[in-house]
C-alpha cells in the first residue's frame, strides 16, 4: 500500500496536467508566458490571450512545435481580444467554448504599467503637483484600471459557465478543482512608489485586484470555484525590460542594470557558467502556478513571490 501512496504523492502525478484546459490573459509575453509555458510543459492545453493574433500565433507555434518534437502532450493556442471590454469577455469565453467542453483554470494575468511619475524636483507642493498630477493623464489611469482590474472582473464572470462545466467533465479523473487565478503584484501592498516603477495608476489597479481576489473567492463559494492570486515582485519581462525579448519570448535586462530598489534573494545561474538572474525566473512563478492548480485546499489567498523585496521596503503585506 505504501508504494501506491508514494506514487500518488509524486510530483509527476500531482502536476500531471493532461486534461487541464487553461486560459491565460497576457499569456504570450512576460509572466503570462512563464505561466502558460509551464502549464503546457506539464500537459495542459493552454489558450493565450493578447491584443495581436499574429504575435500569439508565433509564440504558440514555437512552443507547440517544441512540445510535439519532444513528445509532450501539452499544446498552446492564441486568441486575440481586448480584455478590458465586457462584450469581448463574452466573445472570448464563447470562442474557447467552441473548442473545449470546459475550462479548468482562468489566469487573469494581463497588465500594463503606464502613468510613470518622475522624481520630484523639490519638497514643495508645486513640485509634487507637477510630478504626480501634471505628469499623469486621465487616460493612463483609465487604461490601468480597465486593464489591470476591471477586465479581470468581466472575464471571471464570463468564463464561469465553462469553469463550472469542469465539475461534470467525465474525460478524466477530475483531479483539479476549477479556479480563477489573479496576477496582482507586490505593489498592491507597497508603500514605496519606487518598487512600482513610479506609477500610481499601476499601484492603485493592483491593489484593487488584490482585494478582489478574496472578495470573489467568498462570492463563488456556492459554485465550488476557487479564486487565488499571485503577487510577483521583480521579474525580467517586457514590462521591466522593453524590447529585450528573445526568439522564444524570454526578456533579459542588460548586464549590470538593476532597478531602483533591492531584491535581496540571490538566484543561482540558470545554466552552468551563466550569470545569476536579477529577480524571479520562469521556474519560480511557474512552480507557483503548478502549486495553485494542483492544490484543492487554498482559496481566497494571494501568494507573494518577490524574493524578499517587501521585507526591505515598507508595505502593508
Amino acid at each position: 500500500m505504501a508504494d501506491a501512496v508514494l506514487d500518488r504523492l509524486s510530483a509527476a502525478n500531482i502536476f500531471d496536467l493532461r486534461g487541464v484546459v487553461a486560459v491565460v490573459t497576457g499569456g504570450g509575453t512576460g509572466i503570462g508566458l512563464m505561466i502558460s509555458s509551464t502549464l503546457m510543459a506539464n500537459g495542459a492545453t493552454v489558450y493565450i490571450i493578447g491584443p495581436k493574433q499574429a504575435d500569439l500565433d508565433r509564440v504558440a507555434r514555437i512552443y507547440s512545435e517544441a512540445a510535439e518534437k519532444t513528445g509532450r502532450p501539452g499544446r498552446m493556442y492564441g486568441l486575440a481580444g481586448d480584455i478590458r471590454s465586457k462584450s469581448e469577455a463574452l466573445r472570448l469565453a464563447d470562442e474557447v467554448g467552441k473548442k473545449e467542453q470546459h475550462v479548468t483554470v482562468l489566469f487573469n494575468n494581463a497588465g500594463i504599467l503606464v502613468g510613470v511619475s518622475p522624481h520630484t524636483s523639490a519638497n514643495t507642493a508645486e513640485a509634487f503637483r507637477s510630478t504626480f498630477f501634471d505628469a499623469v493623464s486621465e487616460q493612463e489611469f483609465d487604461d490601468s484600471l480597465r486593464t489591470n482590474a476591471v477586465g479581470p472582473y468581466w472575464l471571471s464572470f464570463a468564463f464561469l459557465p465553462l469553469l463550472e462545466k469542469w465539475k461534470q467533465y467525465e474525460g478524466g479523473s477530475r483531479r483539479f478543482a476549477p479556479q480563477i487565478i489573479m496576477t496582482s503584484s507586490m505593489n498592491a501592498w507597497t508603500k514605496d512608489i519606487n518598487t512600482a516603477g513610479r506609477s500610481y495608476p499601476y499601484m492603485f489597479s493592483k491593489a484593487a485586484i488584490g482585494q478582489a481576489t478574496a472578495t470573489l473567492a467568498h462570492e463563488l463559494l456556492p459554485l465550488g470555484i476557487r479564486v487565488n492570486g499571485i503577487a510577483p515582485g521583480f521579474f525580467q519581462t517586457e514590462m521591466t525590460a522593453p524590447g529585450s525579448a528573445d526568439a522564444v519570448g524570454q526578456s533579459h535586462l542588460p548586464e549590470g542594470v538593476k532597478m531602483g530598489f533591492e531584491v535581496p534573494t540571490t538566484q543561482p545561474p540558470l545554466v552552468a557558467g551563466g550569470r545569476a538572474p536579477y529577480g524571479g525566473t520562469s521556474r519560480d512563478v511557474g512552480s507557483l502556478a503548478l502549486f495553485l492548480v494542483g492544490n484543492w485546499f487554498v482559496n481566497g489567498e494571494t501568494v507573494l513571490i518577490d524574493g524578499g523585496t517587501m521585507l526591505l521596503h515598507p508595505s502593508s503585506y
